[in-house]
């Protein structure tokens, strides 16, 4: 079957011919510009102008469009185009869309910042922070909390970005229901953004440096599993989310250290670790009872413990607990039971803090002369003791 002949490239912004299909009376549907977005940021298709069995009669209609000349039903008149030979109208579209492309740079050069909303100058900030052609090369996680940042400032996207006050900015914080580390990354976004717009004069003033954050729940807070569900879960060892779950309530780490984590099983221990300096690269020992958890895991995912999404391991993590009749826990939940063993089965309060990366603030004596080799750790978590699962 020979390849579907390729036509001359639209220019942003000036809209789309899409094929439909050869089975199709109107193959091509020709949609105008696409302006609005979607919660995720993504710019959703317009209705279609009209359908069409010709890609040149779409263009037709397209450059009519921009014109403001186009009527619904003028796509008929416009086939009279077939009657030129298809090289002459490649190159005729091809003048048509660089003088449009010209144009529409001269436009874009000449108009007023004064109009440019919420939503663009994310768009140019975004693009300057994390674009190819970003001064500095910033991580895939930066990027997305980026994204999640903007998506939650909704209710500003469409205001023009010099009108926006203080009292909305800060009103946008305060109306938000997530959590403390939600609100941080919303106050971070904003906060750069005013940084990026002050020296380019789209904003009359920095008022995101006056903002401040609302009471928030704390984050961190949490409830560990009893020892009856610890015991219930490792009777479902074998499945791959409790298995999973398991591991993370005798080590301690944040769900997102797991990814990356280097997992030595020579030595039997843990190196890794998210959020603080005093977590990220810390030596958490592999506790007896779950070595034989990880090692499946291993193997059965090429040499790694996790190799899907966070949001993937939560989904799978809640499908275990509600198949189980386990209460409702999150995953951070892991880590304060990992916590609460360690209180529980007196291991030492220092090394308690060191596995789970935790700063020793103002004691020297621990934060900076104390050292703790692998094997002196491993004598303190072989303490934890496992339920008993009969």
């Amino acid at each position: 079957m020979p390849k579907r002949k390729r036509f001359p490239r639209l220019p942003n912004r000036y809209g789309s011919i899409r094929y439909l299909g050869e089975n199709r009376r109107n193959c091509y549907a020709v949609h105008p510009p696409a302006l609005e977005k979607d919660t995720q940021g993504r710019y959703l298709r317009p209705p279609a102008l009209c359908y069409v069995d010709d890609w040149y009669v779409g263009f037709a209609v397209l450059n009519a469009y921009h014109a403001g000349t186009y009527k619904p039903g003028d796509e008929l008149q416009f086939k009279s185009y077939r009657d030129i030979s298809e090289s002459d109208l490649d190159t005729f579209c091809s003048r048509i869309l660089a003088d449009f492309s010209a144009q529409l740079h001269r436009n874009e050069k000449n108009e007023s910042k004064d109009i440019l909303t919420f939503s663009q100058v994310y768009d140019l900030f975004y693009t300057w922070k994390f674009g190819e052609k970003a001064a500095k090369k910033l991580s895939k996680q930066s990027a997305y909390s980026a994204r999640t940042a903007y998506r939650n400032c909704a209710a500003l996207h469409s205001r023009p970005f010099r009108e926006i006050t203080l009292a909305e900015l800060q009103k946008c914080l305060d109306d938000c229901p997530l959590k403390k580390a939600s609100l941080e990354n919303i106050m971070t976004l904003l906060k750069q953004m005013y940084k990026f717009a002050e020296p380019r004069d789209l904003c009359n003033r920095n008022y995101a440096q006056y903002l401040t954050l609302p009471d928030a729940e704390e984050d961190e807070h949490g409830v560990p599993f009893s020892d009856e569900e610890l015991a219930i879960l490792w009777q479902h060892k074998t499945n791959p989310n409790a298995e999973l779950a398991l591991i993370m309530c005798y080590s301690g780490f944040r769900i997102s250290a797991y990814a990356k984590m280097e997992v030595n099983t020579t030595e039997w221990y843990f190196r890794g670790g998210v959020k603080t300096a005093a977590s990220k690269n810390r030596i958490v020992p592999i506790h007896s009872a779950i070595q034989s958890l990880v090692v499946a895991r291993l193997k059965r995912n090429g040499g790694r413990l996790v190799t899907v999404s966070n949001d993937t391991i939560r989904s799978g993590f809640y499908k275990i607990l509600m198949a189980t009749g386990i209460a409702r826990h999150t995953p951070h939940d892991c880590r304060h039971t990992f916590s609460r063993l360690c209180e529980k089965f007196k291991v030492s309060e220092s090394d308690r803090k060191r596995m789970l990366g935790h700063s020793f603030g103002s004691d020297i004596t621990n934060g900076v002369y104390g050292h703790r080799t692998v094997e002196e750790l491993r004598s303190e978590i072989e303490k934890i003791k496992i339920p008993d699962c009969d």
